[in-house]
């Protein structure tokens, strides 16, 4: 179950709770729309338990159209950086960690 509540101060932010589904997601999308384009909107996630695939392509959708992700789970974070194809944080730094490590050990700097 999926708890939505609405706040506008300069900016609209809807504090997700609960469990985003597939079944969620027009009426999200219904509530994104009521606001017009132009709004500075963000969603906070802080109180998500769970999310499922359709939630996922929602939420890249959502930033793609520059609707700001709030408090994020980690989980989340990943999967999305999975979806769209953007390497996750840790191992993007990972991988740099690894290359500077090789050019250390052969000597480049």
């Amino acid at each position: 179950m999926l708890k939505i509540q609405r706040k506008a101060n300069g900016k609209v932010t809807f504090t997700l709770s609960g469990r985003i589904e597939a079944e969620d997601i027009d009426e999200l999308r219904g509530l994104l729309e009521l606001e017009g384009s132009g709004s500075h909107i963000a969603l906070d996630l802080k109180d998500v338990t769970l999310v499922d695939r359709d939630a996922i392509k929602f939420l890249t959708d959502c930033e793609t159209d520059s609707i700001k992700l709030q408090n994020c789970p980690p989980y989340v974070r990943e999967w999305l950086g999975r979806e769209s194809g953007r390497p996750s944080r840790k191992r993007q730094n990972a991988h740099t960690n690894d290359l500077q490590k090789r050019e250390r050990d052969n000597g480049i700097e």
